[in-house]
């Protein structure tokens, strides 16, 4: 991923932030290199930078298929993900109401815990940064 920024580091950095996908990159192992490749080109190029859904739209169908898998650390980064891709908290709550009917309750109640969790800690660091 050194030199030059393919289509899917700039839409994985609009939607996750520099300080993320920087922290990633720096992480990043010859070991594990060809996997974030992977994940840029197909993830990010492929799929998110698509014009047919918006980045909100996609927001909230990444946040319920998480949520409905118990994928409990990469939920909590779409959530904060959502300050940059325009999901509200109604509809964080709404994906995660999907879930509940069409994944389960425990599934849903799991990742209602971890969006209550990230959310506050959100607000928290807005807070503090407009202090």
């Amino acid at each position: 991923m050194a030199g030059t920024t393919s289509d899917g580091e700039r839409t994985r950095r609009s939607v996750l932030g520099d300080a993320h996908v920087d922290a990633a990159i720096a992480r990043t192992t010859e070991f594990d290199a060809p996997f974030q490749d992977l994940i840029t080109a197909s993830a990010w190029e492929r799929v998110w930078a698509r014009p047919d859904w918006s980045h909100r739209e996609r927001s909230m169908v990444t946040i319920a298929l998480l949520a409905a898998l118990g994928h409990e650390e990469e939920l909590a980064m779409h959530i904060r993900a959502t300050a940059r891709t325009g999901a509200s908290e109604a509809d964080i709550r709404e994906a995660l109401l999907h879930v509940a009917v069409y994944a389960g309750v425990p599934a849903a109640n799991t990742a209602i815990r971890i969006a209550r969790q990230t959310l506050s800690e959100m607000k928290a660091a807005q807070e503090g940064a407009a202090s």
